[in-house]
C-alpha cells in the first residue's frame, strides 16, 4: 500500500531525528493517512479512499465531495480520481459565473 494520499497528492517526506547531543539519524515523516468512505451524489455511489486528514477537512471546507473533485486540480488527484473527476464533470449541469463589472 502506498503511504500517498489519494486527493491532496500528500507523500512521505525525509528528514533527521536529533538527539539532544545532536547526533542525527534518519527517519521519515509520514503523513496522517486515514480511509475514509465518501459518497458521490451526482454518480450515486461511494468510495473507499486512504485520504489525510488535510485531505477530509477540505473536502468538508467545500460541502461536498463532487464539489471538491470540480474544483481541485488534476495533478494531486490518484488515477482512480481522476477518471471519476472527468465522469462528475460531464454528468454535472454548467453554470456560468456572472462577472459583474463594479463601476
Amino acid at each position: 500500500m502506498s503511504k500517498k494520499c489519494e486527493l491532496t497528492g500528500k507523500i512521505p517526506l525525509k528528514g533527521h531525528k536529533v538527539s539532544h547531543a545532536n547526533n542525527k539519524t534518519k527517519r521519515r515523516f509520514l503523513p496522517n493517512l486515514k480511509k475514509v468512505k465518501f459518497t458521490s451524489e451526482l454518480m450515486k455511489r461511494s468510495l473507499k479512499l486512504t485520504v489525510s486528514n488535510a485531505g477530509v477537512r477540505s473536502v468538508d471546507k467545500k460541502g461536498s465531495f463532487d464539489e471538491y473533485l470540480k474544483i481541485v486540480k488534476n495533478k494531486n488527484l490518484s488515477p482512480r480520481l481522476k477518471k471519476l473527476k472527468k465522469d462528475i464533470l460531464i454528468k454535472s449541469p454548467f453554470k456560468k459565473k456572472l462577472i459583474s463589472k463594479s463601476a
